[in-house]
């Protein structure tokens, strides 16, 4: 079909909507959006790629259906369905009649731009409850995702880094030199980890995933965090392990310089995904997509002029840096925060996780989270007086020092958060990291007790169920011989991070140095120059008709 025969069809879609208010249009490279009032109308344009083809009515109506099917696997409620344009009798376009298809589209609620993820980051009006609230979305979706044994592993990764090296010598971002060192680290690195890539693969972990979980194709619809426009052309770029899905929206937070959500992501995703024998993997993931972005970026800033393209072309380079950086190897370690219940144990924890180790920062394992899994409840849930016998107390820390273990033999560093207050549990702690060659910190948080009973009581929301009285037990019964770095527990969270970073480095844990805060601060988050989208436009980004769509 001509590009006129589509005009037509375009006609026929502004005049459907013109009831319902302003009809609005946006074009992407294998797109046209017709926007108004509470509808959209997506247009797949009649284009053929080396990677997709548009080029028949039947085509773009068997495209439409599949991305109605695999969007409403996260979205049901945004895609309202796929409707066929015909011709009728009389000549006239209509939906969904009898005479021959001309066309398809599919049909869309509308949502305010200002409920992207990607504007909620980039205005700081992202916040922590929309990331756990997520983690858990996107754990539920790979865990009902259709499993593929006959596609990914490492040798689908290594194909990828070939991909990337052709797209960033066609964009010119990087000199030939750079791209094949860049290209020679890449290999190496997935070498290392060919043989995890392929038994996962073999366990199930390549699933129909969505491909392209950026900031920019989630929203806030209905009050729920919802993925929506997933990659429906390619079932090769979409089929991939689970964690190279999620890598995307991490390596998209850590672009942004927001260090603490993507870490809480990737604990809270953990808390109902266990994933942790890929732990290693992310940094390479995340670098993977980072360079896919790099390209796509580059290659859209050649498309443009002036200060538009300069933004683009500069943040490609930003992504560039990013994923030479996180391919830098970083030591695993393990750090354990103890102290009476109401020092601030888990504040610190979340606090310092994101800067220590390789990105997205440490696996937090929490001894009040461990109970509640332990007991089958949700982690606000209260448990009785019965889940803190000693004998239970006990089983918790040896599934705390399993959990640790396995996160640091994955080659992830991990902080222990419990109470710590026995000799023999940090003895038993200390000990794990030893066994496994990591290095190790512990810091007690110390605090007179008429403050900590003060903390417990103004509690909400949080997972501990510990008393007054709990506490008061904690302090007669004391802490024993102390071996760890004391630090008092009264002083602000963000002054306790730099102590216990310090404290790391001294030990040889070292962390993310790009954004570590210097003086004990949190890190800025730096908005970076978006694509113009249409006012609550669910796109796709346009990218140049030559590199491969990882990403639209």
């Amino acid at each position: 079909m001509s590009t006129g025969d589509q005009d037509a069809v375009a006609a026929f879609l502004t005049q459907a909507l013109s009831g319902t208010g302003q009809v609005e249009t946006v074009t992407t490279h294998i797109s046209r959006l017709f926007l108004a009032g509470s509808r959209v109308f997506k247009l797949k344009r009649a284009v053929r790629f080396p990677y997709l083809d548009f080029s028949t009515p039947e085509r773009r109506l068997a495209a439409c259906e599949a991305e109605v099917v695999l969007n409403r696997r996260t979205a049901p409620a945004l895609y309202l369905g796929a409707r066929r344009i015909t011709r009728g009798p009389d000549g006239g376009l209509a939906f969904d009649g009898t005479g021959n298809l001309v066309d398809a589209v599919v049909e869309m609620r509308r949502f305010p731009e200002a409920d992207l993820f990607d504007t909620l980051a980039c205005e700081g009006r992202l916040g922590p409850d929309h990331i756990a609230d997520l983690a858990q979305v996107i754990a539920a979706f790979h865990a009902g995702a259709e499993i593929h044994r006959d596609k990914g592993g490492a040798a689908a990764l290594t194909a990828l880094v070939d991909l990337n090296a052709a797209a960033l010598r066609a964009t010119g971002l990087a000199s030939t030199g750079a791209v094949a060192t860049l290209t020679a680290r890449f290999r190496a690195v997935l070498a290392q980890h060919a043989p995890l890539l392929d038994a996962r693969r073999a366990a199930g972990k390549v699933r129909r995933c969505h491909g392209d979980l950026t900031l920019r194709n989630i929203c806030l619809f209905e009050g729920k965090p919802t993925p929506f426009d997933c990659i429906e052309f390619s079932e090769t770029i979409a089929t991939t392990d689970i964690l190279y899905d999620l890598a995307f929206v991490l390596m998209d937070l850590w672009h942004r310089s927001r260090f603490d959500l993507a870490n809480l992501l990737l604990n809270r995703y953990l808390d109902g995904a266990d994933e942790t024998d890929g732990l290693g993997l992310l940094p390479v993931l995340m670098a993977l997509r980072a360079v896919i972005r790099a390209h796509v970026t580059a290659a859209q800033a050649a498309d443009g002029t002036g200060a538009a393209a300069a933004a683009r072309t500069a943040e490609a380079r930003a992504y560039l840096a990013l994923g030479e950086d996180l391919l830098t190897d970083r030591p695993a370690g393990l750090l354990a925060v103890g102290g009476f219940s109401g020092s601030g144990k888990s504040s610190v924890a979340a606090a310092a996780a994101p800067w220590i180790g390789a990105a997205p920062g440490a696996r937090i394992l929490s001894s009040d989270r461990i109970r509640k899994r332990l007991h089958g409840v949700g982690a606000l849930t209260r448990l009785p007086a019965a889940a803190y016998a000693q004998t239970v107390s006990r089983r918790v820390y040896a599934i705390l020092r399993r959990d640790a273990g396995r996160v640091l033999a994955a080659g992830h560093c991990v902080v222990a958060d419990a109470v710590f207050d026995r000799p023999t549990e940090r003895a038993q702690i200390e000990a794990l990291a030893r066994d496994r060659g990591a290095r190790f910190c512990g810091v007690w948080l110390e605090a007179p007790a008429p403050l900590l009973a003060r903390r417990i009581d103004s509690r909400a929301g949080d997972p501990s169920d510990a008393t007054a009285t709990v506490l008061a037990a904690q302090v007669a019964r004391g802490r024993g011989a102390l071996a760890w770095h004391e630090l008092r527990a009264d002083q602000p969270v963000d002054a306790l991070r730099a102590t216990v970073l310090s404290l790391l480095g001294s030990a040889g844990v070292t962390g993310w140095p790009a954004a570590r805060p210097p003086d004990g601060s949190p890190a800025t988050p730096t908005p970076p120059d978006r694509p113009e989208r249409a006012r609550g436009v669910p796109t796709t980004i346009a990218i140049a008709q030559g590199p491969p769509p990882h990403t639209r």
